[in-house]
């Protein structure tokens, strides 16, 4: 089979080499050995155009280089490298796939269609951290149903911390939360922490994903799934800001009873 032979040439494209790069190579194969001038008349491309190209092979390791210019000369090395070649190229090609995948839902989030909320997901306890620095930004008091309990036992080094920094950030926090000890002994620090609690029978009311209401956003942290969510949406946590301020009414009228 010759250089020419469309059929190899083809066959070189589909494996992953550009047209002028299997032509050039073609071409060096039968000469063997060559100046850049030899082998772009060999395969019929401009002076220029060789040096790029038989650089790329060489990159690829199709290609070796001795010599200096002016006398710099190219040898085509053994067929048998376009194996490592295409093997390094799938590997690629895997890699890249997997870091577009692990991409695509902050990606996503980050897609601006109009009228259409954005959501972003978050897992593991690195991601339950992560919406927990995005109430951080809350240009207003947040609105929260919380479990203490469940809270300090999902992230138990963060929260001290955490509720310092809001506090000295001017952020306030409403907070509805079952009626446990833990919570009771964490409501004495309401005032340094910039909080305001509100009891609800935990026989009754004890719920374990964390709901946080702010600005346009509505964040859910399960803490025993260990997966956040954060939506942003005017009109949902509108929705949202409302449903709680039935819910507050409710839940300081039961507070009375609970203390």
């Amino acid at each position: 089979m010759k250089k020419d032979d469309p059929k190899l040439k083809n066959a070189l494209i589909e494996i992953g080499l550009s047209d002028k790069e299997a032509g050039v190579y073609l071409g060096l194969l039968e000469l063997g050995r060559g100046t850049v001038s030899q082998i772009s008349r060999k395969a019929n491309i401009n002076r220029t155009t060789g040096y790029d190209i038989l650089d790329t092979l060489a990159q690829k390791g199709l290609v070796s280089i001795s010599g200096k210019e002016p006398k710099q000369e190219y040898t085509a090395e053994s067929p048998e490298n376009l194996s490592t070649f295409i093997a390094h190229e799938i590997q690629a090609k895997h890699e890249a796939l997997r870091k577009t995948e692990s991409l695509i839902p902050e990606l996503k989030s980050l897609h601006n269609v109009t009228d259409r909320p954005r959501v972003r997901f978050y897992e593991g306890t690195e991601g339950l951290t992560q919406v927990y620095e995005d109430t951080l930004t809350s240009h207003e008091t947040i609105r929260a149903f919380a479990t203490v309990d469940d809270m300090h036992a999902a992230l138990p080094n963060y929260f001290p911390k955490y509720y310092k920094r809001r506090a000295s950030s001017g952020i306030a926090i409403r907070a509805i939360i079952p009626f446990t000890e833990t919570s009771l002994e964490r409501s004495q620090h309401d005032r340094e922490e910039a909080r305001e609690t509100a009891f609800v029978p935990k026989d009754t009311f004890y719920f374990s994903p964390e709901i946080n209401v702010y600005d346009n956003k509505v964040m859910i942290a399960s803490w025993r799934e260990k997966l956040g969510i954060i939506i942003e949406s005017s009109e949902i946590a509108d929705a949202m800001k409302k449903v709680y301020e039935l819910a507050w009414a409710e839940a300081k009228r039961l507070d009375k009873e609970l203390r």
